[in-house]
């Protein structure tokens, strides 16, 4: 069992830009994290909104990252997450390579293999069946990280079912070393643990009840074991939707501007309610290892409710 209690939680914003946001309504976010002493500012991957009609439109999130890469100094930057079938392996490693030298070592790569059909129709994606896409996600893992990882003057080659590297360059090179950390997420029992054992600096599981994110945590740490690996080598996340306020009332407006009901939201998120009474919810999850928490803003215009719950809610936890 992972078991860490003595670890201060870690918080990050994340995004979902998807849903109806420019890129300067993402910038403000990450300067106003930044600002208030989040650790990193991370966007999902995706190209069609889940919901509502997504005006403006998808912003692409490495290019989008970039741009903040720029306009920022201190938080880090990331994914959560890449899906692997939106790019080759090849030009996905020197973006991300690229982002980094940009914000002077400040990247992390979220990376799985991709699901939500919709999107790939809508953008002439190909969508392979879920083995596949797996299959696909391990070799681009191997590819990416050999490119990495590759020493500058010799040249990296691959031979995968789907995807064949010869006699690379292996350029450019990340600031980070040995490369960027690599974040890994999902419930799947067999092969993400493994994955994540095999290639992940970090294992993240969104959107889970409690037990679900321990018995995937008891998973990982399992396969991090098997692979030879310290067990202090992996940090484990989870991701959900916050919506904090000072009051009732607060918290019923901040749920209707995301089109949720409250006492959804508080069966679905330990992040839901007053400070007191989210620093009690959080002291379960700690209590099975969770040592960072990625904190969906689905009001990117609400800068205040980023601000209240790092003034708030953080330092009951620390």
């Amino acid at each position: 069992m992972v078991v860490r209690v003595d670890s201060p939680l870690d918080f990050r914003v994340f995004v979902e830009p998807q849903q109806g946001a420019t890129y300067s309504d993402q910038l403000a976010v990450a300067r106003t994290a930044e600002a208030a002493g989040y650790s990193a500012f991370f966007r999902s991957d995706h190209f069609t909104a889940m919901s509502g009609d997504g005006l403006p439109g998808p912003t692409d999130s490495w290019v989008t990252l970039g741009g903040i890469a720029r306009e920022t100094t201190s938080i880090r930057l990331g994914t959560l997450v890449t899906s692997a079938t939106f790019r080759y392996p090849g030009p996905l490693a020197i973006a991300v390579a690229q982002v980094d030298e940009m914000s002077g070592g400040r990247v992390e790569l979220g990376i799985g293999a991709g699901w939500f059909e919709a999107e790939h129709k809508a953008y002439a994606i190909p969508f392979p069946p879920l083995g596949e896409r797996f299959d696909r996600l391990t070799e681009q893992l191997n590819i990416i990280t050999g490119l990495w990882t590759t020493p500058s003057g010799e040249t990296f080659d691959y031979a995968g079912a789907h995807y064949a590297v010869a006699e690379s360059p292996a350029l450019p090179k990340p600031v980070q070393s040995p490369h960027p950390p690599i974040i890994i997420g999902g419930a799947g029992a067999k092969r993400t643990p493994a994955l994540a054992a095999q290639f992940a600096a970090e294992f993240n599981i969104p959107f889970a009840p409690l037990k679900t994110a321990q018995t995937q945590f008891e998973r990982v740490a399992s396969a991090v074991a098997d692979a030879g690996r310290a067990a202090e080598s992996m940090t484990y996340s989870a991701a959900f939707v916050i919506c904090a306020g000072r009051n009732e009332q607060e918290i019923s407006r901040r749920a209707a501007a995301i089109g949720r009901a409250v006492d959804e939201l508080r069966s679905n998120s330990p992040l839901v309610g007053t400070p007191t009474e989210i620093a009690d919810k959080l002291g379960a999850y700690l209590k099975i290892g969770m040592q960072r928490i990625y904190l969906q803003v689905l009001d990117m215009s609400d800068l205040d409710h980023v601000d209240f719950f790092a003034a708030e809610v953080i330092p009951q936890l620390r």
